[in-house]
Order: structure tokens, then sequence, then C-alpha cells
């Protein structure tokens, strides 16, 4: 690995019981399967192989992704503690949480079904008063500022929430040389991928993450810069595993996207 380069993996988290159930899952608090712990497992075996000795980690505040980096943890004991921000939270599906993917496409029509989960700017109508007490009142939110729970967000959003972590906690570690590891979502990470790599909206819709395959960005810590942020290698970065991940980002298309 060229010295010279800082490096920033992003990892959305191994398979949860709610992805393999089919559900809008969002700000629900789940946690992995089976399936995602050993896709964790690959993971770390994947990252293991780059020889990258990480500066910091990061991950979610949802069950999901922390199990996730505690697997890592296991599987790399060379790795720094995991620090938890909620702004890398999954996107909130607002009153589709819970719902069945499938149900929910047949009620309201494939159009409204993708509007509501690919598009940028179209937010899933708002959770009620019910589902966002029953959230409100869990351990996980009452310990989190009032911002970590809204009533839906469309991934414009998001966009705007991971943009600020990545300036807060990310871009000061490659400027200085370092390599980070995050561990997070499919619509934190697709809104991540849009800002670092400055994607058009058309892009940002057909852009989808598959679980547990990392994604290597590297920068020159002293390279150009477009809009305050360093200007990657290589657009859209590279998987470490590119053949079984651009395999699982097909699955992940024909399912109707992250």
């Amino acid at each position: 690995m060229n010295q010279r380069r800082a490096a920033a993996v992003l990892l959305r988290h191994g398979e949860s019981t709610a992805n393999a159930a089919g559900l809008f899952t969002g700000v629900l608090d789940v946690p992995l399967s089976q399936h995602g712990m050993e896709e964790a497992r690959v993971a770390a075996g994947l990252l293991r192989e780059t020889g990258l000795r990480f500066d910091a980690a990061f991950c979610s505040e949802l069950a999901r992704a922390w199990q996730t980096a505690d697997v890592l943890a296991e599987e790399l004991p060379d790795l720094p503690p995991f620090e938890r921000d909620w702004r890398l939270d999954e996107r909130n599906y607002g009153g589709l949480t819970t719902l069945g993917k499938a149900a929910v496409k047949a009620e309201h029509g494939g159009e409204q079904f993708l509007a509501w989960r690919r598009s940028v700017r179209t937010p899933p109508p708002p959770m009620g008063d019910e589902l966002y007490d029953a959230l409100a009142g869990t351990d996980l939110f009452r310990r989190l500022p009032p911002e970590a729970l809204v009533r839906t967000e469309s991934l414009a959003d998001v966009m705007v929430r991971v943009r600020a972590f990545w300036l807060d906690r990310v871009d000061p570690l490659l400027r200085r040389g370092g390599n980070v590891l995050v561990v997070a979502h499919g619509n934190s990470l697709r809104a991540l991928c849009a800002v670092v790599d400055r994607l058009p909206d058309a892009e940002i819709r057909a852009l989808g993450l598959p679980t547990g395959h990392p994604l290597l960005y590297e920068v020159e810590p002293t390279g150009p810069e477009l809009d305050g942020l360093l200007v990657p290698l290589v657009r859209g970065g590279v998987y470490l595993d590119e053949a079984s991940a651009h395999a699982a980002a097909e699955r992940l298309a024909l399912e109707g996207g992250t």
C-alpha cells in the first residue's frame, strides 16, 4: 500500500434479521442474523488481507452495526476501539418502518415504492405518534440527542448529517495520512458515497451497497479537494472482493435496491 495515501474503508453491516425478513428497518434496532455474523467474519478476513492499520474506527448507534463492529474487533485485535456516532444511523423510513417491502409495493405500486426507497429527495410518509413514541421511549433514543429521531427522512436529509460526520471525524484524519474504518448502513453509506464522490441524483438512485462487503477509498492527504473534501483517487472506491461484491450488488438491485 502506498504510504503517501490515506484510506477510508466503508462497510455495510452484515445481514440483519429484518433484512432477511424483507422489512423496512430504518431506525428500528434489530440484531444481525446468523448469516450476517458470518458476513462480518468474511469482511474481517478481507480487511486483514489489506495489511492496513487503522487509526480510528466508527460505527452507528444501531445494534446491527455495532454487532458487526464487535465481530471485526474479535477477528482483528489491532483495530482501535470503535466509536459510535448516531449520524451514521440508518435512514429513518418514517411510517414505512416495520412494514414488509412486498406489501408496501403491492399496496402503493412500484413507482411510489421506488420513490420512497430509492429517490434522493422524496421522504416516506412520516411515522405516527404511536410508533414515534415507542421508539423515543427506548433506551437507545433516550440517551441520544433529540435530532437522532425524526418523523421521516429523505436521502438528502441523511446526506447532510453524514457529511457533517465526515468533516468532523474522518476528513481531519485523512489529511494527516491516517486510515479510517466506518461501519454503517445501506442508506447512510449510500449517502456518504454520494457526498464523497459528488454524485448526481441519477447515480445516487442507482447506487446500492451490499451487506458485508468492504469498500476502499484512497486519497492523497495533500491532494486535490472539492467542496471542502478530498477527492478520492478512484471515484466510487474499490471493493476488496470486487467479483463477489458486484454480484451481491446485482442481486440487491433486482430486489429493488438498498
